[in-house]
């Protein structure tokens, strides 16, 4: 059954409903209501944080989400589902896929990704995991790991992923991961144009997540106020 609606994901979008407590929608109720927005406008899955914002929409919208917990820990840079307990958190509402950072950078304690992902796996065999990546080596040896989705969420967000952006060169980062690996990958981070969506299914991207350009209205204000300044 799950994997039936996974499948439903291939070559369409998926819409990241996220607002982070600073921000002016951080809220579960809205989170659900923009789900369905998502939804009547045509989005076949939904990304959203934590797992009181996933019970919300799940009550609005039948369709598969990639779940994940957003949260800073002191001496690590990692804040995607960073440790078992954002995993465990994410499991009381069974989200279809659970991301996590899939960085080369290590997690709270000193964790390596090949352990966490070990260990979560060993645990939650039936779950389905995405690797949220930042350049085409982390993406390569997550799915050498055995990761079932990988996506390029974390491009131009690390240290080691500086300067880069996932649409530069035609999407030569994505192509890259595509050619490479194995899993099905999932075009994530500034796509922020329906051409841009196009192109990379059109490229072999399983799916796209697209959530600012939509879900955001601060940052997509902020884009109309600062063209009339110029």
């Amino acid at each position: 059954m799950v994997q039936k609606r996974v499948e439903s994901l291939q070559g369409k979008l998926i819409v990241s409903c996220q607002a982070l407590p600073q921000e002016p929608l951080h809220s579960s109720f809205i989170m659900g209501r923009m789900a369905l927005a998502a939804k009547m406008g045509g989005a076949v899955g939904i990304r959203a944080n934590t797992k009181e914002d996933i019970a919300e929409i799940q009550t609005q919208v039948d369709l598969p989400v990639i779940g994940i917990v957003k949260r800073d820990y002191e001496g690590s840079e990692v804040y995607i589902t960073p440790t078992m307990k954002e995993v465990e958190e994410l499991m009381e509402v069974k989200p279809e896929i659970i991301a996590v950072d899939a960085t080369g950078r290590l997690r709270p304690g000193d964790i390596t990704l090949d352990d966490f992902f070990r260990q979560i796996k060993e645990k939650y065999p039936q779950q389905l995991w995405m690797a949220d990546c930042s350049t085409v080596e982390e993406a390569l040896h997550a799915d050498e790991l055995g990761f079932d989705f990988i996506g390029t969420t974390m491009v131009g967000y690390t240290e080691q992923s500086k300067g880069d952006k996932i649409e530069a060169n035609d999407f030569e980062i994505l192509r890259k991961i595509i050619v490479g690996a194995k899993s099905r990958v999932i075009a994530e981070g500034n796509i922020n144009t329906p051409e841009k969506a196009k192109r990379v299914i059109e490229l072999g991207a399983f799916s796209v997540v697209v959530g600012s350009i939509i879900t955001r209205p601060q940052l997509i204000t902020k884009s109309f106020a600062e063209a009339l300044e110029d």
